[in-house]
């Protein structure tokens, strides 16, 4: 088993999905931070499938972290292949090849602050009977007030960015070429991260590899004027 950690926060969190994994029965989690003036960050994923499913809803912009997001409640998919996924419909078809056949999503909340997502997945369809769902809520709880203590600790709700170093899970990069590409276009940073995720799906590639492109200029999202006269074409 593959584990996906980040170090970008500076503590140590490979701790954090043990408690899910010894009291729940899921194949693998994983822990995301965002929210706030918050970076999204994937800081924990216990496999690479948990990884692939935090990778895929932050790319897409679509799936069932964003619903326990705006909900705030737990999202659960007991058979995520069979499910109805209407709110979702995108990132529905590109779950089908990555091993997960459940799936269940905590919010991470204290008070009126929200930290992030819990995500759990089982590889075999899966309910989780009231009991599971009290466990789950409960660590849900305890790991929100874990990461809520570390990050007051760092200082990571001012919006200063900690990473001390480069780490394979920090989208540093990508937050840059939103940064550029709402320069580019004169658009909304919400609307730049959208023109990603779209050029990023409509080319089979992955948001990470369309900012790696934004930030080493090898694509430009200005309108076609500008990006004309940027490059001093007559």
């Amino acid at each position: 088993m593959t584990e996906w950690a980040s170090a970008e926060l500076g503590f140590d969190n490979t701790q954090l999905c043990a408690p899910f994994l010894e009291s729940l029965p899921v194949t693998g989690a994983s822990v995301s931070l965002f929210g706030g003036s918050m970076q999204e960050t994937l800081i924990y994923a216990t496999d690479a499938v948990s990884a692939r499913l935090d990778e895929l809803q932050f790319d897409l912009g679509e799936g069932p972290r964003w619903e326990a997001l705006r909900t705030r409640l737990p999202v659960l998919l007991p058979n995520l292949q069979a499910s109805d996924h209407r709110l979702w419909p995108v990132f529905g078809k590109a779950v089908a090849g990555t091993g997960a056949a459940a799936m269940f999503v905590f919010p991470l909340s204290v008070g009126a602050i929200d930290i992030g997502v819990v995500e759990l997945y089982k590889s075999s369809p899966w309910v989780l009977n009231s009991s599971d769902q009290m466990t789950a809520s409960v660590l849900a709880v305890q790991t929100s007030w874990t990461l809520l203590r570390q990050l007051l600790t760092l200082g990571a709700f001012d919006g200063e960015d900690q990473a001390s170093g480069s780490s394979p899970l920090s989208r540093r990069e990508i937050h840059q070429a939103t940064g550029m590409v709402l320069a580019q276009a004169t658009m909304t940073a919400v609307q730049a991260l959208l023109l990603l995720r779209a050029h990023a799906f409509a080319n089979g590639s992955t948001l990470a590899e369309t900012a790696k492109d934004v930030v080493a200029r090898e694509l430009d999202f200005s309108p076609p004027e500008e990006a004309m006269n940027g490059h001093g074409l007559e």
